[in-house]
């Protein structure tokens, strides 16, 4: 039976398991690498059913941080979250000091970054992808697909797209290693100023094979962000698809108060 809250309403048992399990890790009493109890163990703690232990853990790995592992159960990640600071982690400054944005941000966490390429190369712009970048549906872009790591765990694919006619004569975008600050230094080099960058948020429930690739439990909440690279002539020069572990990121926005 569920325990009446305000307003005469009850929470349903499982869902306070979950929250006293989820309350153990985030205060250190389960701590990262630990095995969560098992179902048996769960069940003699609180004197419920099996079924009421099955619906806490799948709340609890709804909140990312653990992760299941075939044959052994649900071990505490050790995945400590990213500060994303949009205010400053695209500034120039930045990239004059030869480091990516992705690079900046993990520096300024204390934590080691590696980004792993997975493809490099000519692409028909997907249909929403070309919307932001003016072209027709079906044109040919530069696609460029990347993997990142923090401390050696997969927290992020980001794929960008960029108009065939901005990067033909920019070489050092088709390679692996764009050189110092990364593709948009390139871009910079070639004379396109940017003024801003747009992006647009959305938190959903990681697909099977999304999952797969960030070592997320399935179902387990990531953030899709498309950023536009926008120009002082008011041209979209890249469209970055990013797909996030929602538990390695904390965003951080500075909105002006002032017209």
């Amino acid at each position: 039976m569920g325990t009446p809250v305000g307003g005469g309403r009850s929470v349903p048992r499982y869902v306070q398991i979950a929250e006293e399990i989820v309350q153990q890790i985030q205060a250190g009493v389960l701590k990262p690498g630990d095995l969560v109890p098992s179902e048996s163990e769960l069940v003699e703690r609180y004197g419920v059913a099996g079924g009421t232990i099955r619906k806490a853990m799948v709340e609890v790995r709804a909140s990312g941080l653990v992760e299941t592992r075939h044959g052994k159960g649900s071990i505490v990640k050790d995945r400590p979250p990213v500060r994303l600071r949009s205010s400053d982690r695209f500034r120039a400054s930045h990239r004059r000091g030869g480091k990516a944005a992705y690079l900046a941000e993990s520096a300024q966490s204390g934590a080691t970054a590696k980004v792993s390429v997975l493809y490099i190369g000519p692409m028909e712009a997907p249909e929403d992808i070309a919307e932001r970048l003016g072209v027709d549906a079906g044109t040919q872009v530069l696609a460029r697909r990347r993997l990142y790591f923090r401390n050696g765990v997969p927290v992020e694919t980001a794929s960008s797209y960029l108009p065939w006619d901005v990067v033909k004569d920019i070489p050092q975008l088709f390679s692996e290693n764009p050189g110092p600050g990364g593709i948009y230094a390139r871009l910079e080099d070639d004379g396109h100023v940017f003024t801003e960058f747009v992006e647009t948020l959305q938190a959903r429930p990681a697909t099977k094979a999304e999952a797969s690739e960030l070592a997320l439990s399935p179902g387990a909440p990531v953030v899709h962000l498309l950023r536009n690279a926008v120009t002082k002539t008011g041209r979209v020069v890249e469209v970055c698809d990013t797909l996030m572990a929602a538990d390695q990121f904390v965003f951080e926005y500075r909105i002006p108060a002032a017209d």
